[in-house]
């Protein structure tokens, strides 16, 4: 399948799972992916200073005006408080807007409604879709617990409210979220056994309670295939015709048991997540990089767009 084709199957791509799995990389990573076949991408941003400036070599943290960060690549940040300020003026309640919202009535309504600040975060994800606020909406979701509630909200609210404007804008996000031309959830995890279960769980708990339909998983940072290395050190010295002192001959040797070891158990849970999780994979190559910036970004965004080609459509579907 090609990019093209795969960011067009949705407009909005939430992108979850666990922290530390590379989850605002991976959000960078798709965005990069999309703007080189020439898709406008918005990424909005829902926790704050999760490093997608970093990824695309912007100094700062992002707010709720939008900011470009690279050709076609736009971003802000949305918070509960921001989204009630916008909806409240939205309704005529401008003046009184502010003053509510930073005098902590949120709070208040929170405990009273529980899941109206994730209501509210994601009916603005509505309406910047219906407004087609560009081609793709990459939403940088909050890490998987959180992940499940924010997207399991909406329906909560459309059960537990009779009637009127809350349940109207549940009913909304609802239907944006079951709808996968409208949106789709990206999972990302890790090749180590912690993260695949928990994408594992992830994922049966977000088609039953939220109704979403799931996109490929992406699995980051895999090891890749060991290149000559199948001959023990020594061995391979000895073919070469090189003399080696014993003692670096150890440390060569017990590095390439490592290296076939490790890659061993990535690939043993890149095979475990495709036998309990019967969804498509993109893989995605570990890169040897301290931090994330642009260059690393186009590494693996080209890594992910290879991913996507080798999808047939009925896949990636």
């Amino acid at each position: 399948m090609d990019v093209a084709t795969f960011c067009a199957q949705s407009h909005v791509l939430v992108v979850a799972g666990k922290g530390g799995v590379g989850k605002t990389t991976m959000s960078a990573a798709v965005a990069r992916m999309a703007a080189q076949v020439g898709k406008s991408v918005l990424i909005v941003e829902l926790e704050g200073k999760s490093g997608i400036t970093t990824a695309f070599g912007r100094p700062g943290d992002l707010g709720y005006e939008e900011v470009g960060l690279a050709p076609r690549v736009r971003a802000r940040r949305l918070t509960p408080d921001d989204a009630l300020i916008e909806y409240l003026e939205d309704h005529g309640l401008r003046r009184v807007s502010k003053r509510l919202a930073h005098s902590g009535v949120l709070d208040v309504v929170a405990t009273a409604i529980p899941g109206i600040r994730d209501v509210l975060v994601l009916g603005k994800v509505k309406q910047l879709e219906r407004e087609r606020a560009a081609d793709l909406i990459v939403v940088d979701a909050p890490a998987t617990g959180h992940a499940i509630t924010f997207l399991t909200s909406a329906a909560g609210l459309v059960n537990a409210a009779r009637g009127g404007p809350l349940r109207t804008q549940a009913q909304d996000v609802v239907d944006l979220l079951s709808d996968p031309a409208r949106c789709r959830v990206l999972l990302v995890t890790l090749p180590e056994e912690l993260p695949v279960s928990e994408t594992v769980e992830s994922a049966y708990t977000l088609e039953d309670k939220a109704g979403v339909q799931l996109g490929p998983v992406i699995v980051n940072a895999c090891d890749p295939e060991p290149v000559g290395l199948e001959h023990p050190a020594a061995e391979a010295a000895a073919e070469a015709g090189v003399s080696v002192d014993p003692g670096h001959l150890a440390a060569l040797e017990a590095a390439r048991r490592f290296r076939l070891a490790r890659h061993a158990v990535s690939a043993e849970q890149v095979e475990r997540l495709g036998r309990e999780l019967p969804l498509p994979q993109l893989i995605v190559p570990a890169l040897d990089a301290p931090t994330i910036g642009p260059a690393e970004t186009a590494v693996l965004a080209d890594a992910l767009a290879t991913a996507v080609g080798a999808l047939v459509p009925e896949e990636a579907a």
